[in-house]
């Protein structure tokens, strides 16, 4: 039986890394570990144990690329989350629970016309619901939107973390395509989301999905796991990229228009591919977040009948369906995370920020 903790265990972004304005210099961030309270439950929330916390490229971008929280630091990040209530709501106590990564208040007119994933009152664990994040031992969060896992078999529980955000997210940029039975993706960049975005593309019926990427072992993984064909897109420019695509598409005898382009790596020379691929009646799917500006003549949209679509997060009721590929092996999940202790924090940030690790990095607490 798990217990109530007096106070909650937590790593805390002290400050992100920034730079003088006056010399330039890069003063590095700061991630301390601290003891902080247990706030007291309202009537609809809980509090949960962590089993495992992700990182997500976007902690990383909070840590190491200036981009913003709401709330600001001290706080702990963190967003893709799996543990077991234990405490606030009776209904809930004993549960093991997925947590979204984004909550919206179900309350506001997005909210009530279907896109409460982008609600503007949102709560994101680690980034707007004050200093509480899932790099912790617990985390207090409102019960209405968790998603319960009631049979996990043989899965690992902290492993599981990953559905809060990496497998998610791609369903719901999926949703946002209008992604049918039959359509033909290109997938740019497999790394900790587009891994998945290429075995949730497949599971919906897609007719062929073609995988980008500079590495040439995660591009050999996505062909057992959901990628008709692959490009490796090391030292190539755009139109190189292009080419080699329409080379795949004459093989395959498959059209020029159409197609659905999702972009996960968030890096200028990723979505300068993408854009390069956006041609007649396609959609571009903008996925992956970098601070940069990338140049586009917007008059092709009209003369291609063409759409640009950003996603954000996942709608919470999309979690059980998205968990139920997962525990059905419909999406695999195990050859895509691996285990860290949370004591390894520091050390699991600088890996992960250096090159995005062929597998997720799940932080399991250890305090």
């Amino acid at each position: 039986m798990t217990s109530i903790p007096d106070t909650i265990q937590t790593w805390q972004m002290i400050q992100p890394y920034r730079k003088n304005k006056e010399t330039g210099e890069v003063i590095p961030g700061r991630l301390e570990k601290k003891e902080i309270p247990v706030p007291e439950l309202g009537n609809e929330d809980v509090l949960i144990e962590i089993a495992g916390c992700g990182i997500c490229h976007t902690d990383l971008g909070y840590f190491y690329d200036g981009v913003p929280t709401v709330s600001k630091p001290p706080l702990a990040l963190g967003h893709e989350i799996s543990g077991t209530v234990v405490a606030g709501m009776d209904a809930w106590i004993g549960k093991e629970v997925l947590i979204p990564a984004v909550m919206p208040c179900r309350r506001c007119d997005l909210c009530k016309t279907g896109r409460g994933n982008r609600c503007l009152n949102q709560k994101m664990p680690g980034n707007s619901i004050g200093i509480y994040g899932g790099f912790s031992s617990h985390i207090p969060v409102p019960a209405i939107d968790l998603c319960e896992i009631r049979d996990r078999g043989e899965f690992s529980l902290s492993h599981l973390a990953v559905v809060a955000d990496a497998a998610t997210t791609p369903f719901q940029a999926a949703r946002r395509a209008n992604l049918e039975i039959g359509d033909h993706v290109v997938v740019i960049g497999v790394g900790g989301v587009g891994q998945y975005m290429v075995q949730v593309a497949k599971a919906l019926g897609a007719g062929t999905v073609i995988a980008v990427d500079i590495s040439g072992p995660r591009l050999e993984k996505m062909l057992a796991h959901g990628a008709d064909a692959v490009i490796d897109a090391t030292g190539k420019g755009t139109n190189e990229v292009a080419a080699e695509i329409k080379a795949v598409r004459k093989e395959k005898g498959l059209p020029g228009y159409g197609w659905k382009i999702f972009e996960v790596t968030g890096t200028r020379s990723g979505q300068e591919t993408a854009l390069s691929l956006l041609s007649f009646t396609g959609k571009l799917l903008v996925v992956g977040f970098g601070m940069h500006k990338v140049e586009y003549s917007i008059s092709r949209l009209m003369a291609f009948d063409a759409e640009i679509i950003g996603t954000w997060g996942c709608l919470p009721e999309y979690y059980p369906k998205v968990l139920e590929m997962v525990l059905s092996n419909k999406i695999a999940l195990e050859p895509f995370v691996q285990t860290r202790p949370m004591s390894t924090i520091r050390e699991a940030f600088e890996e992960a920020h250096s090159q995005s690790p062929d597998q997720r990095i799940v932080l399991e607490p250890d305090f």
